[in-house]
Protein backbone atom coordinates (compact mmCIF):
# COMPACT_ATOMS: atom_id res chain seq x y z
CA UNK A 1 0.00 0.00 0.00
CA UNK A 2 2.87 2.38 0.80
CA UNK A 3 4.26 1.88 -2.70
CA UNK A 4 0.95 2.83 -4.26
CA UNK A 5 0.66 5.94 -2.11
CA UNK A 6 4.27 6.94 -2.88
CA UNK A 7 3.63 6.49 -6.60
CA UNK A 8 0.57 8.73 -6.52
CA UNK A 9 2.41 11.31 -4.37
CA UNK A 10 5.21 11.53 -6.93
CA UNK A 11 2.86 12.23 -9.85
CA UNK A 12 0.54 14.98 -11.00
CA UNK A 13 -2.36 12.71 -10.05
CA UNK A 14 -1.89 13.71 -6.41
CA UNK A 15 -3.48 17.03 -7.35
CA UNK A 16 -6.64 15.35 -8.53
CA UNK A 17 -6.85 12.17 -6.46
CA UNK A 18 -9.25 13.64 -3.92
CA UNK A 19 -11.41 15.12 -6.69
CA UNK A 20 -11.37 11.80 -8.52
CA UNK A 21 -12.53 10.06 -5.35
CA UNK A 22 -15.37 12.56 -5.02
CA UNK A 23 -16.26 11.94 -8.69
CA UNK A 24 -16.43 8.16 -8.18
CA UNK A 25 -18.46 8.54 -4.98
CA UNK A 26 -20.82 10.97 -6.75
CA UNK A 27 -21.29 8.51 -9.62
CA UNK A 28 -22.06 5.67 -7.17
CA UNK A 29 -24.53 7.77 -5.14
CA UNK A 30 -26.21 9.01 -8.34
CA UNK A 31 -26.53 5.43 -9.58
CA UNK A 32 -27.94 4.20 -6.28
CA UNK A 33 -30.52 7.01 -6.04
CA UNK A 34 -31.60 6.47 -9.66
CA UNK A 35 -31.86 2.71 -9.11
CA UNK A 36 -33.93 3.31 -5.98
CA UNK A 37 -36.32 5.56 -7.90
CA UNK A 38 -36.66 2.95 -10.68
CA UNK A 39 -37.28 0.20 -8.12
CA UNK A 40 -39.96 2.19 -6.29
CA UNK A 41 -41.79 3.79 -9.23
CA UNK A 42 -41.28 1.21 -11.99
CA UNK A 43 -40.20 -2.21 -10.66
CA UNK A 44 -38.20 -5.17 -12.05
CA UNK A 45 -39.87 -5.30 -15.49
CA UNK A 46 -39.13 -1.63 -16.10
CA UNK A 47 -35.54 -2.08 -14.89
CA UNK A 48 -35.02 -4.83 -17.48
CA UNK A 49 -36.24 -2.54 -20.28
CA UNK A 50 -34.04 0.30 -19.02
CA UNK A 51 -31.06 -2.08 -18.96
CA UNK A 52 -31.61 -2.94 -22.63
CA UNK A 53 -31.85 0.72 -23.60
CA UNK A 54 -28.72 1.63 -21.62
CA UNK A 55 -26.76 -1.10 -23.39
CA UNK A 56 -28.02 0.11 -26.79
CA UNK A 57 -27.15 3.74 -25.96
CA UNK A 58 -23.69 2.78 -24.72
CA UNK A 59 -22.89 0.79 -27.88
CA UNK A 60 -24.14 3.41 -30.33
CA UNK A 61 -22.46 6.27 -28.51
CA UNK A 62 -19.13 4.49 -28.98
CA UNK A 63 -19.92 3.81 -32.65
CA UNK A 64 -20.91 7.46 -33.15
CA UNK A 65 -17.44 8.70 -32.20
CA UNK A 66 -15.74 5.77 -33.99
CA UNK A 67 -13.96 4.81 -30.76
CA UNK A 68 -11.42 7.56 -31.50
CA UNK A 69 -11.36 9.81 -28.50
CA UNK A 70 -9.50 7.69 -25.94
CA UNK A 71 -6.57 7.24 -28.32
CA UNK A 72 -6.64 10.94 -29.18
CA UNK A 73 -5.69 12.09 -25.69
CA UNK A 74 -2.05 10.98 -25.82
CA UNK A 75 -1.51 12.48 -29.28
CA UNK A 76 -2.94 15.86 -28.28
CA UNK A 77 -0.65 15.75 -25.26
CA UNK A 78 2.35 14.93 -27.50
CA UNK A 79 1.53 17.59 -30.13
CA UNK A 80 0.35 20.43 -27.88
CA UNK A 81 3.52 22.46 -28.59
CA UNK A 82 3.32 21.97 -32.37
CA UNK A 83 0.56 23.98 -34.04
CA UNK A 84 0.75 22.01 -37.32
CA UNK A 85 0.61 18.56 -35.73
CA UNK A 86 -2.03 19.65 -33.22
CA UNK A 87 -4.18 21.00 -36.05
CA UNK A 88 -3.93 17.65 -37.87
CA UNK A 89 -4.91 15.76 -34.72
CA UNK A 90 -7.92 17.86 -33.68
CA UNK A 91 -9.14 18.33 -37.28
CA UNK A 92 -8.96 14.62 -38.10
CA UNK A 93 -10.74 13.57 -34.94
CA UNK A 94 -13.37 16.31 -35.15
CA UNK A 95 -14.38 15.66 -38.76
CA UNK A 96 -14.27 11.87 -38.59
CA UNK A 97 -16.29 12.02 -35.37
CA UNK A 98 -18.73 14.53 -36.91
CA UNK A 99 -19.24 12.36 -40.01
CA UNK A 100 -19.80 9.10 -38.10
CA UNK A 101 -22.08 10.81 -35.55
CA UNK A 102 -24.29 12.25 -38.29
CA UNK A 103 -24.51 8.82 -39.95
CA UNK A 104 -25.42 7.09 -36.68
CA UNK A 105 -27.97 9.80 -35.81
CA UNK A 106 -29.71 9.46 -39.18
CA UNK A 107 -29.63 5.66 -38.93
CA UNK A 108 -31.20 5.66 -35.45
CA UNK A 109 -33.82 8.28 -36.29
CA UNK A 110 -35.08 6.66 -39.49
CA UNK A 111 -34.86 3.10 -38.09
CA UNK A 112 -36.36 3.84 -34.68
CA UNK A 113 -39.17 1.28 -35.09
CA UNK A 114 -36.73 -1.46 -36.11
CA UNK A 115 -34.44 -0.70 -33.15
CA UNK A 116 -37.44 -0.62 -30.82
CA UNK A 117 -38.43 -4.13 -31.94
CA UNK A 118 -34.88 -5.40 -31.44
CA UNK A 119 -34.25 -4.11 -27.91
CA UNK A 120 -37.75 -4.15 -26.39
CA UNK A 121 -40.33 -6.96 -26.12
CA UNK A 122 -43.03 -6.83 -28.79
CA UNK A 123 -45.74 -5.17 -26.67
CA UNK A 124 -43.58 -2.08 -25.98
CA UNK A 125 -43.43 0.86 -28.37
CA UNK A 126 -40.72 3.31 -27.39
CA UNK A 127 -39.55 4.30 -30.88
CA UNK A 128 -39.92 7.96 -29.88
CA UNK A 129 -37.16 7.44 -27.28
CA UNK A 130 -34.79 6.23 -30.02
CA UNK A 131 -35.60 9.37 -32.04
CA UNK A 132 -34.80 11.58 -29.04
CA UNK A 133 -31.49 9.71 -28.70
CA UNK A 134 -30.71 10.38 -32.39
CA UNK A 135 -31.39 14.11 -31.94
CA UNK A 136 -29.17 14.56 -28.85
CA UNK A 137 -26.34 12.25 -30.00
CA UNK A 138 -24.28 15.05 -31.66
CA UNK A 139 -24.10 16.82 -28.29
CA UNK A 140 -22.61 13.66 -26.76
CA UNK A 141 -20.02 13.56 -29.57
CA UNK A 142 -19.10 17.23 -29.01
CA UNK A 143 -18.82 16.52 -25.30
CA UNK A 144 -16.42 13.62 -25.88
CA UNK A 145 -14.37 15.69 -28.36
CA UNK A 146 -14.07 18.48 -25.77
CA UNK A 147 -13.13 15.96 -23.07
CA UNK A 148 -10.36 14.51 -25.22
CA UNK A 149 -8.87 17.98 -25.80
CA UNK A 150 -9.00 18.95 -22.12
CA UNK A 151 -7.58 15.56 -21.16
CA UNK A 152 -4.79 15.96 -23.72
CA UNK A 153 -3.91 19.33 -22.22
CA UNK A 154 -3.90 17.74 -18.74
CA UNK A 155 -6.87 19.76 -17.53
CA UNK A 156 -7.66 17.02 -15.03
CA UNK A 157 -9.29 19.17 -12.39
CA UNK A 158 -11.82 20.82 -14.68
CA UNK A 159 -12.61 17.42 -16.25
CA UNK A 160 -13.36 15.89 -12.88
CA UNK A 161 -15.39 18.93 -11.75
CA UNK A 162 -17.41 18.71 -15.00
CA UNK A 163 -17.99 15.01 -14.34
CA UNK A 164 -19.17 15.67 -10.80
CA UNK A 165 -21.54 18.48 -11.81
CA UNK A 166 -22.70 16.46 -14.82
CA UNK A 167 -23.51 13.45 -12.66
CA UNK A 168 -25.54 15.59 -10.27
CA UNK A 169 -27.38 17.25 -13.18
CA UNK A 170 -28.11 13.93 -14.93
CA UNK A 171 -29.29 12.34 -11.68
CA UNK A 172 -31.58 15.28 -10.88
CA UNK A 173 -33.15 15.18 -14.36
CA UNK A 174 -33.53 11.38 -14.16
CA UNK A 175 -35.23 11.50 -10.75
CA UNK A 176 -37.59 14.25 -11.92
CA UNK A 177 -38.52 12.41 -15.15
CA UNK A 178 -39.03 9.10 -13.31
CA UNK A 179 -41.26 10.82 -10.76
CA UNK A 180 -43.31 12.59 -13.44
CA UNK A 181 -43.61 9.85 -16.06
CA UNK A 182 -42.34 6.53 -14.60
CA UNK A 183 -40.98 4.21 -17.32
CA UNK A 184 -41.15 6.75 -20.18
CA UNK A 185 -39.39 9.32 -18.05
CA UNK A 186 -36.70 6.84 -17.09
CA UNK A 187 -36.08 5.86 -20.72
CA UNK A 188 -35.84 9.50 -21.81
CA UNK A 189 -33.35 10.19 -18.99
CA UNK A 190 -31.15 7.32 -20.22
CA UNK A 191 -30.83 8.73 -23.76
CA UNK A 192 -30.23 12.37 -22.75
CA UNK A 193 -28.03 11.88 -19.66
CA UNK A 194 -24.60 11.97 -21.35
CA UNK A 195 -25.62 14.74 -23.73
CA UNK A 196 -26.73 16.93 -20.81
CA UNK A 197 -23.14 17.05 -19.59
CA UNK A 198 -22.30 19.07 -22.72
CA UNK A 199 -24.03 22.05 -21.08
CA UNK A 200 -21.39 21.92 -18.34
CA UNK A 201 -18.54 21.18 -20.77
CA UNK A 202 -19.26 24.45 -22.60
CA UNK A 203 -17.27 26.15 -19.84
CA UNK A 204 -14.22 24.08 -20.76
CA UNK A 205 -14.74 24.79 -24.47
CA UNK A 206 -14.83 28.54 -23.81
CA UNK A 207 -11.50 28.20 -21.99
CA UNK A 208 -10.07 26.43 -25.07
CA UNK A 209 -11.74 28.54 -27.80
CA UNK A 210 -8.27 29.40 -29.17
CA UNK A 211 -8.20 25.86 -30.60
CA UNK A 212 -11.20 26.46 -32.87
CA UNK A 213 -9.12 28.06 -35.70
CA UNK A 214 -6.98 24.89 -35.75
CA UNK A 215 -9.97 22.76 -36.81
CA UNK A 216 -9.73 22.88 -40.60
CA UNK A 217 -11.03 20.39 -43.13
CA UNK A 218 -7.80 20.70 -45.14
CA UNK A 219 -5.82 19.62 -42.05
CA UNK A 220 -7.41 16.16 -41.95
CA UNK A 221 -4.53 13.66 -41.89
CA UNK A 222 -5.05 10.13 -43.23
CA UNK A 223 -1.74 8.92 -41.68
CA UNK A 224 -2.90 10.25 -38.29
CA UNK A 225 -6.26 8.46 -38.64
CA UNK A 226 -4.39 5.24 -39.50
CA UNK A 227 -2.22 5.74 -36.43
CA UNK A 228 -5.37 6.01 -34.30
CA UNK A 229 -7.13 3.03 -35.88
CA UNK A 230 -5.75 0.33 -33.48
CA UNK A 231 -6.95 2.40 -30.50
CA UNK A 232 -10.32 2.87 -32.20
CA UNK A 233 -10.75 -0.83 -32.98
CA UNK A 234 -9.84 -1.85 -29.44
CA UNK A 235 -12.28 0.69 -28.02
CA UNK A 236 -15.04 -0.30 -30.43
CA UNK A 237 -14.65 -4.04 -30.00
CA UNK A 238 -15.57 -4.50 -26.36
CA UNK A 239 -17.51 -1.24 -25.90
CA UNK A 240 -19.93 -2.22 -28.67
CA UNK A 241 -20.06 -6.01 -28.45
CA UNK A 242 -20.36 -6.31 -24.64
CA UNK A 243 -23.62 -4.27 -24.49
CA UNK A 244 -25.00 -6.24 -27.45
CA UNK A 245 -24.23 -9.51 -25.64
CA UNK A 246 -25.90 -8.13 -22.48
CA UNK A 247 -29.04 -7.26 -24.49
CA UNK A 248 -29.08 -10.76 -26.02
CA UNK A 249 -28.78 -12.42 -22.60
CA UNK A 250 -31.45 -10.20 -21.07
CA UNK A 251 -33.84 -10.83 -23.97
CA UNK A 252 -33.26 -14.57 -23.59
CA UNK A 253 -34.15 -14.37 -19.88
CA UNK A 254 -37.28 -12.32 -20.71
CA UNK A 255 -38.48 -14.74 -23.36
CA UNK A 256 -37.61 -18.01 -21.59
CA UNK A 257 -37.89 -17.27 -17.88
CA UNK A 258 -39.74 -14.00 -17.33
CA UNK A 259 -39.48 -10.23 -17.42
CA UNK A 260 -39.09 -9.97 -13.66
CA UNK A 261 -36.12 -12.34 -13.67
CA UNK A 262 -34.48 -10.19 -16.34
CA UNK A 263 -35.02 -7.21 -14.03
CA UNK A 264 -33.49 -9.09 -11.10
CA UNK A 265 -30.39 -9.90 -13.16
CA UNK A 266 -30.13 -6.26 -14.26
CA UNK A 267 -30.42 -5.19 -10.61
CA UNK A 268 -27.57 -7.54 -9.64
CA UNK A 269 -25.31 -6.25 -12.42
CA UNK A 270 -26.03 -2.67 -11.31
CA UNK A 271 -25.09 -3.40 -7.70
CA UNK A 272 -21.95 -5.16 -8.95
CA UNK A 273 -21.04 -2.11 -11.04
CA UNK A 274 -21.35 0.17 -8.01
CA UNK A 275 -18.98 -1.75 -5.74
CA UNK A 276 -16.53 -2.56 -8.54
CA UNK A 277 -16.31 1.11 -9.57
CA UNK A 278 -14.00 1.82 -6.64
CA UNK A 279 -11.67 -1.08 -7.49
CA UNK A 280 -11.56 -0.39 -11.24
CA UNK A 281 -10.82 3.30 -10.62
CA UNK A 282 -7.85 2.32 -8.45
CA UNK A 283 -6.57 -0.11 -11.09
CA UNK A 284 -6.88 2.47 -13.89
CA UNK A 285 -5.15 5.08 -11.71
CA UNK A 286 -2.15 2.92 -10.86
CA UNK A 287 -1.75 -0.21 -13.01
CA UNK A 288 -2.05 1.19 -16.55
CA UNK A 289 0.57 3.95 -16.17
CA UNK A 290 2.88 1.59 -14.27
CA UNK A 291 2.67 -1.17 -16.90
CA UNK A 292 3.37 1.42 -19.61
CA UNK A 293 6.68 2.19 -17.88
CA UNK A 294 7.76 -1.44 -17.32
CA UNK A 295 9.79 -3.39 -19.90
CA UNK A 296 11.42 -5.91 -17.59
CA UNK A 297 9.82 -9.28 -16.78
CA UNK A 298 10.96 -9.30 -13.17
CA UNK A 299 9.54 -5.84 -12.58
CA UNK A 300 6.24 -6.76 -14.27
CA UNK A 301 5.96 -9.92 -12.17
CA UNK A 302 6.77 -8.03 -8.98
CA UNK A 303 4.24 -5.31 -9.79
CA UNK A 304 1.42 -7.83 -10.40
CA UNK A 305 2.08 -9.86 -7.25
CA UNK A 306 2.62 -6.78 -5.08
CA UNK A 307 -0.69 -5.40 -6.26
CA UNK A 308 -2.33 -8.78 -5.63
CA UNK A 309 -0.96 -8.81 -2.08
CA UNK A 310 -2.51 -5.41 -1.51
CA UNK A 311 -5.86 -5.88 -3.30
CA UNK A 312 -6.81 -9.53 -2.57
CA UNK A 313 -7.25 -9.19 1.23
CA UNK A 314 -9.24 -5.97 0.74
CA UNK A 315 -11.42 -7.62 -1.93
CA UNK A 316 -12.05 -10.71 0.19
CA UNK A 317 -13.04 -8.67 3.25
CA UNK A 318 -15.18 -6.34 1.16
CA UNK A 319 -16.94 -9.15 -0.70
CA UNK A 320 -17.63 -11.11 2.50
CA UNK A 321 -19.08 -7.93 4.00
CA UNK A 322 -21.27 -7.41 0.89
CA UNK A 323 -22.50 -11.01 1.03
CA UNK A 324 -23.36 -10.85 4.72
CA UNK A 325 -25.30 -7.60 4.29
CA UNK A 326 -26.79 -8.40 0.86
CA UNK A 327 -30.32 -8.14 2.26
CA UNK A 328 -29.68 -4.65 3.58
CA UNK A 329 -28.09 -3.62 0.27
CA UNK A 330 -31.09 -4.81 -1.73
CA UNK A 331 -33.48 -2.94 0.59
CA UNK A 332 -31.42 0.28 0.49
CA UNK A 333 -30.60 0.33 -3.22
CA UNK A 334 -33.79 -1.29 -4.51
CA UNK A 335 -36.99 -2.34 -2.69
CA UNK A 336 -38.80 -5.27 -1.08
CA UNK A 337 -39.96 -6.42 -4.53
CA UNK A 338 -36.34 -7.17 -5.47
CA UNK A 339 -35.75 -9.65 -2.60
CA UNK A 340 -34.99 -12.52 -5.09
CA UNK A 341 -31.84 -10.58 -6.09
CA UNK A 342 -30.28 -11.79 -2.81
CA UNK A 343 -30.02 -15.29 -4.33
CA UNK A 344 -27.77 -13.96 -7.10
CA UNK A 345 -25.00 -12.48 -4.95
CA UNK A 346 -22.83 -15.56 -4.32
CA UNK A 347 -21.94 -16.41 -7.93
CA UNK A 348 -21.76 -12.75 -8.92
CA UNK A 349 -19.20 -12.06 -6.19
CA UNK A 350 -17.13 -15.13 -7.15
CA UNK A 351 -17.13 -13.95 -10.76
CA UNK A 352 -16.31 -10.35 -9.85
CA UNK A 353 -13.38 -11.49 -7.72
CA UNK A 354 -11.85 -13.34 -10.68
CA UNK A 355 -12.73 -10.45 -12.99
CA UNK A 356 -10.61 -8.06 -10.90
CA UNK A 357 -7.68 -10.49 -10.73
CA UNK A 358 -7.78 -11.00 -14.51
CA UNK A 359 -8.19 -7.28 -15.24
CA UNK A 360 -5.02 -6.40 -13.35
CA UNK A 361 -2.93 -8.55 -15.71
CA UNK A 362 -5.02 -7.83 -18.83
CA UNK A 363 -4.19 -4.12 -18.56
CA UNK A 364 -0.85 -5.16 -20.06
CA UNK A 365 -2.66 -5.56 -23.41
CA UNK A 366 -3.46 -1.85 -23.39
CA UNK A 367 -0.18 -0.71 -21.85
CA UNK A 368 1.92 -2.54 -24.47
CA UNK A 369 -0.57 -2.22 -27.36
CA UNK A 370 -0.94 -6.00 -27.70
CA UNK A 371 -3.71 -5.55 -30.27
CA UNK A 372 -4.41 -9.13 -31.33
CA UNK A 373 -4.06 -10.52 -27.81
CA UNK A 374 -6.68 -8.00 -26.68
CA UNK A 375 -9.09 -8.66 -29.57
CA UNK A 376 -8.88 -12.46 -29.33
CA UNK A 377 -9.22 -12.64 -25.54
CA UNK A 378 -12.16 -10.19 -25.59
CA UNK A 379 -13.80 -12.25 -28.34
CA UNK A 380 -13.30 -15.39 -26.24
CA UNK A 381 -14.74 -13.61 -23.19
CA UNK A 382 -17.86 -12.37 -25.00
CA UNK A 383 -18.54 -15.65 -26.80
CA UNK A 384 -18.10 -17.63 -23.58
CA UNK A 385 -20.31 -15.24 -21.62
CA UNK A 386 -23.12 -15.51 -24.16
CA UNK A 387 -23.01 -19.30 -24.65
CA UNK A 388 -22.68 -20.14 -20.95
CA UNK A 389 -25.48 -17.69 -20.07
CA UNK A 390 -27.87 -19.31 -22.54
CA UNK A 391 -26.85 -22.79 -21.33
CA UNK A 392 -27.16 -22.10 -17.58
CA UNK A 393 -30.32 -19.96 -17.86
CA UNK A 394 -31.97 -22.84 -19.70
CA UNK A 395 -30.62 -25.36 -17.18
CA UNK A 396 -31.77 -23.52 -14.04
CA UNK A 397 -34.76 -21.75 -15.60
CA UNK A 398 -33.91 -18.60 -13.63
CA UNK A 399 -31.64 -15.55 -13.55
CA UNK A 400 -29.33 -17.65 -11.35
CA UNK A 401 -28.05 -19.21 -14.56
CA UNK A 402 -26.76 -15.82 -15.75
CA UNK A 403 -24.66 -15.20 -12.63
CA UNK A 404 -23.30 -18.77 -12.68
CA UNK A 405 -22.33 -18.11 -16.31
CA UNK A 406 -20.59 -14.90 -15.17
CA UNK A 407 -18.48 -16.93 -12.75
CA UNK A 408 -17.70 -19.73 -15.24
CA UNK A 409 -16.76 -17.17 -17.92
CA UNK A 410 -14.21 -15.44 -15.69
CA UNK A 411 -12.74 -18.75 -14.52
CA UNK A 412 -12.01 -19.52 -18.17
CA UNK A 413 -10.93 -15.97 -19.05
CA UNK A 414 -8.55 -15.78 -16.09
CA UNK A 415 -7.12 -19.13 -17.16
CA UNK A 416 -6.45 -17.77 -20.67
CA UNK A 417 -4.81 -14.62 -19.25
CA UNK A 418 -2.54 -16.74 -17.04
CA UNK A 419 -1.60 -18.89 -20.04
CA UNK A 420 -0.66 -15.83 -22.13
CA UNK A 421 1.44 -14.27 -19.38
CA UNK A 422 2.57 -17.56 -17.83
CA UNK A 423 6.24 -17.19 -18.78
CA UNK A 424 6.31 -13.59 -17.51
CA UNK A 425 4.60 -14.40 -14.22
CA UNK A 426 5.90 -17.88 -13.42
CA UNK A 427 8.80 -18.53 -15.81
CA UNK A 428 12.53 -18.33 -15.28
CA UNK A 429 14.23 -14.94 -15.16
CA UNK A 430 16.27 -15.44 -18.32
CA UNK A 431 13.82 -13.56 -20.54
CA UNK A 432 14.07 -9.90 -19.66
CA UNK A 433 11.35 -8.53 -21.94
CA UNK A 434 7.70 -8.42 -21.00
CA UNK A 435 5.38 -10.42 -23.27
CA UNK A 436 4.20 -8.20 -26.07
CA UNK A 437 3.04 -8.49 -29.60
Amino acid sequence: MKKLIDYIDDNVLVKVTSLQSISVITRIIAGILTSKAIAVFIGPVGLALIGNLQNFVSAFQTISVAGLYKGTVKYINAYKNSVTQLSKAVSSVFYVGFFTTVLVSFFCYFNADLINNLIFPSYNNYAFVIKVFAIVLPFYALNMFSFSIMNGFSKYKILIVINIIGQILSMSVALLLIYLNAIKGALISVVIAESLIFLITLVGIINRRSLVPLIKIQSISIPFIKKLSPHALMALFSAVLLPIVAIAIRMHIMENVGYKDAGFWEAMTRISKYYLMIVTSLIALYILPRFSEINDVKEFRKEVFDFYKMIIPVLLIGFVFIYIFKGVLVQVILSEEFQPVEDLFLWQLFGDFLKVLASVIAYQFLAKKMFWHYILTEAFLLLTLYTTSIYFVNMFDSANGAVIAHFVTYVMYYGIILLIFGSSLFGVDGDNEVNRE
